[in-house]
């Protein structure tokens, strides 16, 4: 055989082989390869997207953070300010309360301490009037001289 004629028909076999591959394989390939990378774009792209989200909520976790503990904060100066109302409150009370039991204290001494001169008074005229009698040898009447004992604790 020819070298030549073998050359010729190898390509033309070639160029065949070439043009049913080119026609018929390579586009399922070619589709294949781009639906591949369609997907994997895709993901690039969620997990991009899932990226700026997770920056997102963790911005919003941040806020959230700061606000609870500004909350907390605000909750917690106005409990001491409430305790320290609350306080004053009890401490005015308590002052009201010992003032009113102070000045019932001092209104009952004064109340006993008048009974004890009015018995003292009485107890001062028995014994004048005693002495008196003893000194006269003989007994006054304390009713007819009723007038003269009330002047007498008058004048003590």
């Amino acid at each position: 055989m020819n070298l030549n004629a073998t050359l010729f028909f190898q390509m033309i076999v070639f160029f065949v082989l070439a043009w049913v591959t080119m026609k018929f394989v390579w586009p399922p390939i070619t589709k294949a390869i781009e639906e591949r990378r369609q997907k994997i774009a895709e993901g690039l792209a969620a997990a991009e997207k899932g990226k700026s989200d997770l920056a997102q909520s963790q911005a919003k976790i941040s806020a959230m953070e700061q606000s609870a503990k500004a909350d907390l904060h605000l909750r917690t100066t106005e409990a001491e300010k409430h305790g320290a109302q609350i306080i004053e409150q009890a401490r005015q009370e308590a002052e009201a309360e010992r003032a009113r039991i102070v000045e019932q204290a001092r209104q009952e001494a004064l109340q006993e301490a008048q009974r004890v001169r009015d018995a003292l008074r009485d107890e001062v005229a028995k014994l004048a009037v005693q002495g008196a009698s003893q000194i006269l040898k003989r007994e006054v009447d304390q009713k007819a001289h009723a007038e003269l004992l009330a002047q007498l604790k008058t004048q003590l």
